[in-house]
């Protein structure tokens, strides 16, 4: 990797992460006026459309074929665009301002979760290192969540239905972000744009069947008019440029180097809330440090183990060779 790819895709990664961080607090704002559910869906109804005619521009009418892929298509957009969206707005409405730094280190726990779902479908246990690292971010999320009160489990009812909204959303981006592997032979933009048009479709449906059964109300002109710089910034930079940028800096920098960038996500959603007047507690500020730390140690170890092994591998090929002399 030359190092102008390495700075260009650590800009894009950081462009992304401090976009997703930037998410939360503008999002608490929008979320005082709107219905969380509308407000995800529309925000993502007008990312497919742009998303539509960037992959139309660039790769033409043949990149929309399914080819026998129509439901996993189906189901990644829903898990991505509308279970997660819905969810993350969802709880982090019910939460109040303390849900914007909830939802913004649930974002962080994201490469933690995934060890563990590979761990369940493998049932290959990972790394003790791995393991440890897992229940220290797990401990720092709790300092967070808890604001380090010992009284937050005895209201553990108030919370318990946001909290387990967010492990809902956390979970389905990840599968979403696995289900790419699937899609290798397709651009980014195409299976982004693809997975967002079915996801957005579904997220309809769904506004649309509570509307219909009284549970939810669609929000005025009025409403969507006062909420207009927070829509077109949603949609436009965390929606749309951090999408891109993320997954073509991790092309460039690869999952390992480029996954640590999405420290930046807790730590853009302290600094805005702070100029926006909220009093972030030590607690918080701790419980987000542990995470970082969890998540460069694990990085850290794997990396060290990575190079032992291409170390046995390079002398195994040596021995191999003289034998064969």
């Amino acid at each position: 990797m030359n190092k102008r790819t390495m700075w260009m895709g650590a800009a894009l990664c950081l462009i992304a992460s401090i976009s997703w961080g930037a998410m939360f607090p503008v999002s608490h704002i929008a979320l005082q006026q709107i219905d969380p559910f509308y407000f995800s869906f529309i925000r993502y109804f007008l990312v497919a459309i742009i998303l539509t005619v960037l992959l139309l521009v660039k790769e033409g009418k043949k990149a929309f074929k399914l080819e026998g892929k129509t439901w996993q298509l189906i189901g990644y957009g829903t898990l991505a665009f509308t279970v997660y969206n819905m969810c993350i707005f969802a709880a982090q409405s019910m939460m109040g301002e303390p849900g914007s730094i909830a939802a913004s280190i649930s974002e962080v726990l994201m490469p933690m979760i995934s060890v563990v779902i590979v761990w369940v479908a493998t049932r290959k246990a990972p790394k003790r290192y791995t393991i440890t690292s897992v229940l220290l971010a797990l401990v720092g999320a709790l300092l967070v969540i808890t604001n380090g009160k010992v009284a937050f489990f005895q209201s553990l009812g108030q919370h318990i239905l946001p909290l387990l909204l967010m492990v809902i959303a956390v979970v389905s981006w990840v599968f979403y972000s696995m289900g790419g592997e699937k899609f290798a032979s397709w651009s980014t933009l195409r299976y982004s744009t693809l997975t967002c048009i079915f996801g957005s479709i579904i997220s309809f449906v769904v506004v649309s069947v509570a509307s219909i059964s009284g549970l939810l109300t669609p929000p005025t002109v009025q409403t969507l008019f006062a909420i207009k710089y927070e829509m077109a910034f949603m949609v436009l930079i965390p929606g749309l440029v951090a999408l891109l940028s993320w997954n073509l800096g991790i092309k460039m920098l690869g999952s390992i180097n480029g996954i640590l960038f999405i420290n930046a996500v807790p730590i853009t959603t302290f600094i805005i809330m702070a100029f926006q007047g909220y009093n972030i507690s030590a607690f918080e500020i701790y419980g987000t440090a542990l995470i970082i730390f969890a998540l460069v140690r694990n990085n850290m170890m794997q990396r060290k183990a990575d190079v032992i092994v291409d170390q046995k591998q390079t002398l195994q090929r040596r021995y191999e060779r003289k034998l064969s002399a």
